[in-house]
């Protein structure tokens, strides 16, 4: 919890002012959304380097490890900040992308230990914890580019020195603090998961659990009574030789990976190519940076604080339902961003509360529906996959927003990108009638 903190405040500092800082370097308003693209290119990469280091070794060094190297693009951007340099800028912006990819790859380390009727609202534990930081990050933005300017540097740049120091600190605290490793006890579990009869890696039907007949459990995310004495013994076998033994068979490709990849996608293209232009469009209606900050942040808020409820009803009515109910939320968004009176901060801090909302239905949504469908022995590597597709949604949402608005405006790129969040619906109605 404490790494997803740290971790939050790495992420919304970057997310304040990484457009703005692009606009100042390249000086155009077609570029700004460049940050975002390269940035989750970065994280696409991360998502899969990641995945597969968690599979092989576990989460701790999997997630340490992505955390690293977000500290150093961060880092990098202030060196290239200070040097005015484009090339370098983009770099670090890509090495930046590895610690917003190892935030969110964070979420399924809480449904590792999860019986299958909680594992969304155990998601959703993981999820809020980034709101504490997400939200002081933003409001920090103005503080830390003051701190900056004193010290000779960009004020732009100042945020991404808070997000080296946050990054860099939590990958230390995961090294040290997260033991036993969730995957790798998950993996030892698996045996005694199945012989009670409550198997792991099985599709979830969509019903609310008491109703499909699966295990609800007690608590949020709680696992399977007695696991602390295997821990003792199985757990550091495990960690020491998680490759020793057979492979399993993966076997065919589950449905389930794809429509939570698609949800999750669909969800991250619409919310990051407003988010990404609403400061910029703000800055030139003559809002200042802590405007800009604040609207920020209280986005970000809506992106995870709202996570508890939805884990519950994602477990409680079902991953489609509430995937379906993220389409006309983003909708929503959508509509208020492109009608907001340009002086007004309120209106787009409203618009984007409802597009953080609407993207955390999709992604705890999604998120279930894929750790629903894998078994602990390739689920980190599947879960670096789909997150792969995540970020390239994102990438593509962030480039696209800026040659958007510079063609068409920023209320066209809000009205297209809520119409376009609708095809989540039919795309649940489908996957509910092909089950």
């Amino acid at each position: 919890m404490a790494a997803q903190i740290l971790s939050g405040a790495g992420l919304a500092a970057g997310v304040t002012v990484g457009a703005l800082l692009a606009q100042d370097v390249f000086s155009s308003t077609g570029l700004a959304g460049l940050p975002s693209a390269v940035g989750t290119a970065g994280s696409a990469v991360a998502a899969v380097a990641v995945g597969r280091v968690s599979q092989a070794r576990g989460r701790r060094p999997g997630l340490a490890a992505g955390y690293l190297a977000g500290a150093a693009g961060s880092a990098g951007v202030v060196v290239a900040a200070i040097a005015g340099s484009p090339f370098l800028l983009l770099l670090a912006l890509f090495c930046y992308g590895a610690g917003t990819a190892t935030n969110l790859l964070a979420r399924y380390a809480g449904a590792d230990l999860a019986a299958p009727g909680n594992r969304a609202r155990a998601v959703s534990t993981v999820l809020v914890a980034t709101t504490l930081g997400g939200v002081a990050g933003p409001n920090l933005a103005a503080p830390a580019g003051d701190l900056a300017r004193s010290l000779g540097i960009p004020t732009l740049a100042g945020p991404f020195l808070l997000a080296a120091a946050a990054y860099a600190l939590a990958a230390a605290v995961l090294a040290v603090y997260l033991r036993p490793d969730p995957l790798l006890l998950a993996r030892a579990l698996k045996p005694e998961r199945d012989s009670d009869g409550d198997g792991d890696g099985d599709e979830a039907d969509d019903r609310p659990p008491a109703a499909a007949g699966g295990a609800a459990g007690s608590g949020n995310g709680d696992v399977v009574e007695g696991w602390r004495p295997v821990a003792q013994g199985v757990v550091a076998s495990a960690e020491g030789d998680v490759d020793g033994g057979s492979r399993p068979v993966e076997g065919r490709r589950r449905p389930g990976v794809l429509v939570g990849a698609g949800i999750m996608a669909l969800t991250q293209l619409v919310m990051v190519a407003i988010m990404t232009m609403t400061p910029v469009h703000m800055r030139d209606h003559g809002h200042g940076t802590a405007a800009a900050g604040l609207v920020i942040a209280v986005h970000i808020g809506a992106m995870y604080l709202p996570s508890p409820l939805t884990g519950w009803l994602v477990d409680r009515y079902g991953r489609l339902v509430v995937a379906a109910a993220s389409g006309p939320v983003l909708l929503a968004a959508g509509v208020v961003a492109a009608t907001a009176p340009a002086g007004s901060a309120t209106a787009f801090a409203i618009a984007l509360v409802l597009l953080g909302l609407g993207w955390n239905f999709g992604l705890i949504a999604g998120t279930a529906i894929i750790t629903d469908a894998v078994p602990p022995a390739v689920r980190a590597r599947t879960q670096g996959s789909a997150d792969v597709l995540v970020s390239v949604a994102g990438a593509t949402g962030g480039m696209a927003s800026g040659l958007v608005v510079a063609v068409a405006g920023y209320p066209f790129l809000a009205i297209c990108g809520g119409i376009l969040a609708l095809a989540v619906v039919p795309a649940t109605v489908a996957a509910a009638r092909g089950r």
